[in-house]
């Protein structure tokens, strides 16, 4: 029997590939779901055919959306994207841009980690007045 270091790697592969297209097809379910509570919002008719290309086209752009980020933290010299990698990736819509700064600006303000530090900061004042 050979002992093949290369099978681990090929059974990792594989799943991968099928973890790939199970996030795929759930991705395409999940758009298909959104567009056709949508048509039913606005009374239309759209062929499942063009449903199915929307799906897939939202696939392939988040796909490259995901590259994108990844190259901007990598040229950043980071190793995780951050939200500022994400602004960056709207850069061609303006929009789309202010949009995702005012979210960013919105979630900052909610982030506990901003507490603690002005929590910090009362505390040295405290221990200063109380001196």
């Amino acid at each position: 029997m050979e002992s093949g270091d290369g099978g681990d790697g090929e059974i990792e592969k594989e799943e991968d590939l099928e973890m790939g297209e199970l996030l795929k097809d759930r991705f395409r379910l999940s758009v298909i779901t959104i567009a056709e509570s949508e048509v039913k919002k606005q009374s239309m008719e759209v062929s499942e055919t063009v449903v199915a290309c929307i799906a897939d086209l939202a696939f392939k752009l988040t796909e490259q959306l995901a590259k994108d980020v990844e190259m901007f933290a990598q040229h950043a010299g980071r190793k995780s994207v951050n939200m500022e990698d994400v602004i960056l990736s709207a850069h061609r819509n303006a929009h789309l841009m202010t949009l995702l700064r005012n979210f960013s600006h919105e979630l900052k303000g909610k982030d506990p980690q901003s507490e603690r530090k002005r929590k910090k900061c009362s505390k040295k004042n405290d221990k200063l007045l109380q001196t």
